[in-house]
């Protein structure tokens, strides 16, 4: 029998050592490809770099019409979707230096409203490109230039009748009349109520960065000027008769106008707290001041109170003049509650909707 031959030692090893040189040469490709698969898996979707995710901004062109003419008068561009109307306002400026911010004003259609200076250009946007339509306000002033022009002049001008300039009244009838006590009341009613205005419109209202057009602050000053020219004539007129039931009847309605004065100021301070505070949620509430319980009757108790220290003049000097004139400031102040008596109810309807506008009952 022939017996299988059995390889020497050092074949074998020869052998074992090119089979394990083999498989350790295929071991180690696999584990590099492995980890190469690994490190590309790993890696993920490239990433673009914060330079290019940020370099695309869209701006918007706005052009600016004509309202009458509908002729194009400009272009705005390069608008960043951040922008206000104000700032559209301020560029268009730049292109055309003879309307000033405050004089333009800025549609979205021609017979809508006029855009708020804090709209933002990209709530109105519809595309990129944006049309406005432009009317000339003509020239404006600020609302504290005007309240305080238009409430400085009663105060000068009454003065000038009270100290009886002779270009006014005879000097000669002026010494010879005695002044009745009710002369110098009512000098010193007319000018608190004034002066109250002024401290106010300084010290406490706080008004928007709005204007209004200066042929409204003329019209205004004519109206409060001419007629306190008229009243202080006659009150300080020589030939002044006091009035009928002598002293009982001034000092009451003396007493009635410095309350609703007082009551005014209350009113307009709670006012511009609630302002200042920002708590525009809810309609002001009465506080410990019995000034302002009034709120829970009416809407607009400053006009209330207004209304009251010109119906109280009107008894205590007892004049046609002053009558006329409280007269037509209770109309005037009675369309105004009416109006905001209106906006109250849209955004305070269950705490307004029993209250009247200024009178209860009445109005």
């Amino acid at each position: 029998m022939l017996k299988r031959r059995n390889p020497s030692a050092p074949a074998r090893s020869r052998d074992l050592a090119a089979h394990g040189g083999a498989l350790s040469m295929s071991h180690n490709d696999s584990r590099s490809f492995f980890n190469l698969s690994q490190l590309v898996l790993s890696a993920g979707q490239i990433k673009p770099s914060p330079a290019l995710k940020h370099s695309k901004i869209t701006y918007f062109e706005v052009e600016i019409v004509d309202v009458q003419s509908k002729k194009q008068i400009c272009i705005v561009d390069k608008v960043p979707p951040a922008s206000t109307i104000l700032d559209v306002k301020h560029k268009f400026h730049k292109a055309c230096p003879q309307w000033y911010p405050s004089r333009v004003g800025l549609q979205l259609e021609r017979n809508g409203p006029f855009l708020k200076d804090s709209v933002s250009i990209q709530s109105l946007a519809a595309s990129s490109i944006i049309t406005l339509y432009f009317t000339d306000l003509g020239q404006q002033v600020g609302w504290t230039t005007f309240f305080l022009t238009e409430y400085t002049g009663p105060l000068l001008i009454y003065l000038l009748f009270y100290i009886r300039l002779s270009t006014i009244y005879d000097q000669v009838e002026s010494r010879k009349n005695f002044r009745h006590p009710v002369v110098h009341l009512a000098c010193f009613c007319h000018c608190l109520h004034y002066i109250r205005h002024l401290l106010e419109t300084l010290f406490v209202h706080k008004f928007s960065e709005g204007h209004t057009p200066l042929k409204n602050m003329i019209k205004g000053c004519a109206f409060y000027w001419g007629f306190t020219s008229w009243i202080a004539y006659y009150i300080n007129h020589p030939r002044y008769t006091p009035p009928s039931f002598g002293h009982k009847q001034v000092s009451y309605a003396a007493l009635a106008f410095l309350m609703c004065e007082a009551g005014n100021h209350f009113i307009n301070v709670a006012l511009a707290h609630q302002t200042n505070s920002g708590n525009r949620t809810c309609f002001p509430s009465p506080t410990y001041n019995p000034f302002t319980w009034l709120f829970l009757l009416v809407s607009c108790p400053n006009y209330t109170y207004e209304a009251g220290s010109w119906i109280s003049f009107t008894v205590m000097t007892q004049t046609l003049p002053v009558g006329i004139f409280a007269f037509l400031m209770v109309i005037q102040m009675s369309l105004w509650a009416q109006k905001k008596h209106k906006l109250y109810l849209k955004r305070f309807y269950p705490e307004v909707r029993r209250k009247a506008a200024m009178i209860p009952i009445i109005f």
